[in-house]
């Protein structure tokens, strides 16, 4: 069936607890995120953050060309957001609860167990327009606040509510389980994140999961 898109013409804020637009109101998770991203990343120094490593790390080399699917995140994460936003409210509000509550857990994990990782190449193995931007993402991006990997939890999020979506194609679902793999190995290739942080997110992604499809919405649906 052709999804119908959601028309929000007639929507202002005086009317956000309205049925048809309240769901709007978990947009403002992102609010929360931002302001302790900016806190915990300003008033945490390095120096009271654990190194996080392990073995596996030493094994993976740097490689830029995984730049392309860790920037892909991005659009990936908006574009599922936006799409459900015009196309399935109820999925919208699946996918953003979700988001929401990994948001929680690593914030105050983030909090109570500060984090950083030191893997960072101080030369590039090459110089090209990916290590460029490498580069800069380096610089804005810094190295704290790294376990668990948001970047993972956001992705299998992605995933499960796609996967979990009957309007989707299985040709879609496949594509995107590849896609939401390469980039959850793509935060160690581009050395933003240990292996650690990819497998300590899938406790956090286990527990949203539990969560926002038993307990928050808990209908079964029918085939």
């Amino acid at each position: 069936m052709k999804a119908q898109r959601i028309d929000y013409s007639r929507f202002k804020l005086s009317r956000l607890n309205e049925p048809r637009f309240r769901h709007l109101k978990l947009l403002g998770a992102w609010v929360f995120y931002f302001i302790m991203y900016f806190l915990t990343e300003n008033l945490i120094p390095p120096e009271r953050c654990h190194v996080v490593h392990c073995a596996l790390d030493d094994l993976i080399p740097f490689n830029e060309f995984f730049l392309i699917f860790y920037v892909f995140w991005y659009f990936l994460v908006l574009g599922a957001l936006a799409y459900y936003l015009f196309y399935d409210v109820k999925q919208f509000s699946r996918l953003q609860t979700y988001i929401f509550i990994t948001q929680v857990v690593a914030m105050a994990i983030y909090i109570l167990w500060p984090s950083r990782q030191d893997m960072r190449p101080e030369v590039f193995p090459r110089e090209n327009a990916l290590t460029a931007l490498m580069r800069f993402i380096y610089a804005f991006d810094t190295s704290t606040g790294v376990c668990p990997s948001l970047h993972v939890a956001y992705s299998l999020g992605v995933l499960s509510v796609g996967l979990k979506d009957k309007a989707l194609p299985a040709w879609v679902k496949v594509l995107l389980t590849f896609v939401v793999f390469m980039i959850c190995i793509a935060v160690c290739f581009v050395k933003q994140h240990s292996a650690l942080d990819v497998l300590a997110a899938l406790p956090v992604c286990l527990l949203a999961e539990i969560l926002t499809f038993h307990v928050f919405f808990p209908e079964r649906e029918k085939a």
